[in-house]
C-alpha cells in the first residue's frame, strides 16, 4: 500500500491542511505497525545515550497535545506542564499503553486539524513561556512534522534494542 500522502485527498480536510493530516495518519500507521511488545528494559534502553522508545512515545503524545493547545490559542495547563516534566521519567506504563496514548493524541490532533477553518490558519499564536510567535498553520504543521521525527527515532531505536523486528515492520 502506498504511503498515506500518495493515497489522495482525505474527506473533510482543507487542501492547505492535507499535508498535516497525511503526516499524522502516516505516523499513526507506522507506530501501530512497528511498536512491538517490548520488555521494560527494551522500552527504556538508551543505546549509545540516545533517548529511549518510552521517552519518544511520551514526548510524541505530549508535544502533539501542547502544540494543539497553542494552536487553539490556549495556555498550557498545570497537568500539561507536569507531563512535560515527566517525559524522561520511567513510568509504570508498558509499550502498549504508551502506544495507545500516542495514537489517542494523534487522533485528537487530526480531529482538531479537520475542524480548523481556513479563516483561522493565519491567526497569530504564541508558543511557550517565551511567547514565541507562530500561526495556527505553523503550529499544526510543526506538530505533524515533529511527530514524524519522533516516529523515525522510535523505529531506529526499536531496530537496535529488538533486532529481530527488522523484518516485516513498516520502516
Amino acid at each position: 500500500m502506498p504511503e498515506v500522502w500518495l493515497r489522495g485527498p482525505i474527506a473533510g480536510v482543507l487542501p492547505a491542511l492535507m499535508p498535516v493530516a497525511h503526516s499524522l495518519l502516516q505516523v499513526r500507521e507506522e507506530l501501530e505497525a512497528a511498536v512491538p511488545p517490548l520488555s521494560r528494559d527494551q522500552l527504556w534502553a538508551r543505546p549509545g545515550g540516545a533517548a529511549s522508545i518510552g521517552f519518544h512515545l511520551k514526548h510524541l503524545a505530549g508535544s502533539l497535545d501542547r502544540l494543539s493547545t497553542y494552536a487553539r490559542g490556549e495556555s498550557l495547563t498545570a497537568a500539561q506542564l507536569a507531563c512535560l516534566d515527566n517525559e524522561e521519567q520511567i513510568g509504570l506504563e508498558d509499550a502498549a499503553q504508551l502506544l495507545h496514548h500516542a495514537v489517542t493524541q494523534i487522533d485528537r490532533a487530526l480531529t482538531q486539524t479537520i475542524a480548523t477553518p481556513a479563516s483561522r490558519l493565519d491567526e497569530p499564536r504564541t508558543v511557550g513561556r517565551a511567547a514565541l510567535r507562530s500561526t495556527v498553520l505553523g503550529l499544526l504543521f510543526h506538530a505533524a512534522e515533529h511527530a514524524q521525527r519522533h516516529a523515525g527515532q522510535i523505529a531506529t531505536t526499536i531496530r537496535i534494542v529488538k533486532p529481530q523486528q527488522r523484518e516485516g515492520t513498516a520502516f
